[in-house]
């Protein structure tokens, strides 16, 4: 489920009340954590955060208008995710999460490649998801980008 909401701010608002507290939490806790550089925009109607075109010119390869993606976090018709990049393209940072998520939380894992779901709105470890925006600094995700991702299509 995608918005039209052109802040993060509106798209928080038109959120159904049991989503309005967990994501503006998600959003609180990734923004406290997350590295300098990372910038929080509306990405692919989600709440996104990705390295400025100030930063890294070239943007999105698959979109260069687009800054390059990093984080989105979005509540969608079933659940609530986190999209990661990070633990897409980088197997030790996917040990890693997937290691300490049964520290952190009651339920089972749901999670596909970079996408991280909460069915239930009390399940979702706020502080686990703070480290992991933690991880990986602008400078080393450009670089795991440019590795695994922008040459492919060359």
């Amino acid at each position: 489920m995608q918005s039209k909401a052109a802040t993060p701010e509106h798209y928080l608002s038109e959120l159904p009340e049991d989503r309005k507290l967990p994501m503006h939490t998600l959003r609180e806790v990734i923004k406290k954590n997350l590295p300098k550089g990372f910038e929080e925009v509306m990405s692919y109607g989600m709440l996104g955060y990705v390295v400025p075109h100030s930063i890294y010119p070239d943007g999105y390869h698959c979109t260069p208008k687009l800054p390059l993606p990093f984080m989105n976090i979005a509540s969608q018709k079933n659940f609530i995710a986190v999209y990661h990049m990070g633990i897409y393209g980088n197997k030790h940072l996917l040990d890693w999460f997937v290691a300490e998520y049964p520290k952190h939380a009651k339920g089972k894992l749901d999670m596909g490649e970079g996408c991280i779901r909460f069915k239930k709105m009390d399940d979702i470890p706020f502080e686990l998801i703070g480290e992991l925006a933690t991880k990986i600094s602008v400078e080393d995700y450009i670089a795991l980008y440019e590795q695994n991702w922008k040459t492919r299509g060359k």
